[in-house]
């Protein structure tokens, strides 16, 4: 089961992004290697903007890390 904060954190004022962002939670992050999990949680800290953005508006970070997060989440790669 997934930790709780991560739970809450999926939880954003757009109902795609919790979509996306709870599926990815659900489906792919235990079985994630650790950067990728790394990489995760520092894309849930961003602002609503700037997930909308990157997971739906396309627009690419220039952060390595944070890129490779959408990718996944946007199903787009694998851990």
């Amino acid at each position: 089961m997934c930790d709780r904060r991560l739970k809450w954190q999926c939880r954003r004022g757009m109902r795609e992004l919790d979509v996306l962002l709870s599926a990815y939670l659900e489906k792919s992050y235990a079985a994630s290697d650790d950067a990728s999990k790394r990489a995760f949680r520092r894309l849930l800290d961003l602002s609503d903007p700037d997930l909308n953005a990157f997971l739906l508006g396309g627009t690419q970070s220039a952060d390595t890390e944070i890129a490779h997060a959408v990718s996944l989440v946007r199903g787009e790669t694998t851990s």
